[in-house]
């Protein structure tokens, strides 16, 4: 990177600028830097091969030294999923709000990190020292408890960072955003604003929590049979709202699946869920009249693995639903979702389950702010810059076109530039490398590596394992074998007349090169890629199983 000058002061977001989720952003100031969210994305159909990624660290790894601390504007998985897996490449301290913390001390312990990261716990509007940065948190509404806006405070000016915001009168689950707070902010003079644009494309406003709890309850207390209801699990708010509505309809509230179980402990941890009853387990919903029972789940985005997949496939061992039963989804479908989803209500329907979403009825409103509610923000911190992030192009760019409109000039930039914020006026200086990394058990992966590639190859063409032996003199003995499975059966004709082939094109090869085992290997994987693509007009992956003997 370039000489950095003291007076310095610069914007560089990692991930979640022109993508929605991996929300990975650094600030630079005096060659010290701070760190904001640190979220997963989900690969989606682009990218079968992967399900979990997370933004490559490397860029600020090498600089780690100069990394004082990562801060948490909230608890969802976009902005906190991914700390325990960059953690390590990070060392740094971590701050966030006791809700936040409770989340991710629970993600810390699966990783066995517990007990390395520090962890510092600041009250919702608290202040961070962290020279030269000094923040100061600003409540604000969300779908989820203690989502705060930050301050900083910097020798070279004094800038907003929204993170996830809206504008509810009634958010059910802590306390509205700080209008006051935000005038205050203006007041002083803010140099720019970071500011989320997820529903910059929506007129209106984004509806109030108050709003579908006052739905949720109608809808439930009128239906029979099983009730499903699926949402974020994260959603605190919604989740009360839920257990409220089964309450007074008199059913009693079974959470199926893990991250709805975890969420339950954190909240009830951090005060939240006071005066809901236990949820009970998927053992005890076996023996609770299907009337009064009221089934919380994950997998509103139909993740193939997810509790309410596996019950539209009736292949969970405990919970079943069907004829009569009802699956409300309180959620809305995340761009790229949207066959998963289909796939999981069509196993539904199928069943004869009745399935409600955001379409037909007040199940679910959005977190992020509307036009109407940008516009209040605007008035109230009047920035004389804004960098929109938190959106693919399409929301960046109507976010920009809105905020021109009330006087703050809007800065495009994408995940890896380095936006230049003080001295002068701002300019993107430079671009610095950005990738993305794929979640594969305790291993991250880069997405654009040779075994990401290796597997979107095989998921495409299949994989092709041919095993045989060779003499010392570079004879062929006994059977060639092929296996390819998702191709062929190992008794189909073509897999024989592959190994034929195979045989013949090895029988050709000149007797010395028989004779080097590491020229036979890629002679062999090349003969039997030119096999198969005469056979399958395909170009699948392969690999030799060679036997000397």
């Amino acid at each position: 990177m370039s000489d950095i000058a003291r007076d310095d002061l610069a914007f560089l977001p990692l991930g979640g600028t022109g993508e929605i989720g991996m929300n990975f952003n650094l600030y630079r100031c005096q060659g010290r830097f701070l760190a904001i969210d640190c979220g997963i994305g989900f690969a989606g159909p682009a990218h079968p091969e992967a399900e979990i990624l997370v933004p490559d660290p490397s860029f600020i790894a090498a600089r780690r030294g100069a990394l004082l601390g990562l801060v948490l504007t909230h608890a969802h998985e976009d902005h906190l999923g991914a700390v325990a897996h960059l953690w390590p490449y990070l060392r740094c301290p971590v701050y966030a709000t006791p809700f936040a913390a409770a989340i991710l001390r629970r993600k810390l312990a699966e990783a066995h990190l517990l007990g390395e990261v520090v962890l510092h716990v600041v009250a919702p509007g608290g202040e961070i020292d962290l020279s030269p940065f000094r923040l100061r948190m600003i409540r604000m509404a969300h779908s989820i408890p203690e989502a705060q806006a930050l301050v900083i405070e910097t020798p070279a000016g004094l800038l907003l960072h929204t993170g996830d915001w809206k504008l509810d009168p009634a958010p059910l689950v802590g306390p509205p955003t700080d209008e006051a707070a935000l005038a205050a902010l203006g007041e002083r003079g803010v140099l720019a604003m970071i500011c989320d644009s997820t529903n910059a494309m929506v007129e209106g406003h984004s509806g109030s929590e108050a709003e579908v709890r006052r739905s949720l309850a109608a809808l439930i207390r009128g239906m029979t049979g099983r009730v499903a209801v699926t949402c974020f699990a994260s959603n605190v708010a919604r989740i009360e709202s839920i257990a409220l509505a089964a309450a007074h309809a008199g059913r009693s509230v079974a959470v199926v699946g893990r991250s709805l179980r975890n969420l339950d402990a954190a909240a009830r941890a951090s005060g939240y869920f006071a005066t809901l009853p236990a949820f009970v387990s998927e053992d005890a919903a076996e023996e609770i009249p299907d009337d009064n029972l009221l089934i919380l789940v994950t997998g509103s985005q139909g993740e193939p693995r997810s509790a309410l997949a596996r019950i539209a496939a009736d292949t969970h061992p405990r919970i079943a639903l069907g004829e009569g039963d009802t699956v409300v989804f309180s959620s809305r479908v995340i761009p790229g979702n949207e066959r998963a989803i289909g796939i999981v209500q069509d196993n539904l329907s199928r069943r004869g389950v009745r399935v409600m979403t955001e379409a037909d009825h007040m199940v679910h409103v959005s977190g992020h702010p509307a036009r109407d509610e940008l516009r209040r923000l605007y008035r109230l911190v009047r920035p004389r810059y804004v960098v929109p992030v938190h959106g693919e192009w399409r929301h960046l760019t109507a976010h920009a076109d809105l905020a021109q409109t009330l006087g703050a000039q809007p800065i495009l930039i994408e995940d890896g530039d380095v936006l230049r914020l003080a001295p002068g006026a701002p300019v993107v200086e430079e671009s610095v490398p950005v990738g993305r990394l794929a979640v594969d058990g305790r291993r991250l992966l880069p997405l654009a590596g040779g075994v990401m590639a290796a597997r979107r190859r095989m998921m495409r063409d299949g994989v092709v394992v041919a095993s045989f032996a060779i003499d010392h003199a570079g004879r062929l003995r006994g059977d060639m074998r092929i296996s390819a499975p998702g191709l062929f059966e190992p008794a189909d004709e073509t897999a024989h007349a592959i190994a034929e082939d195979f045989a013949k094109s090895l029988a050709e090869l000149p007797l010395s090169l028989r004779q080097d085992e590491s020229a036979l290997n890629n002679a062999a994987r090349a003969a039997l890629r030119r096999v198969l693509g005469r056979r399958l007009e395909k170009r699948p992956e392969v690999e030799i199983h060679l036997l000397r003997v």
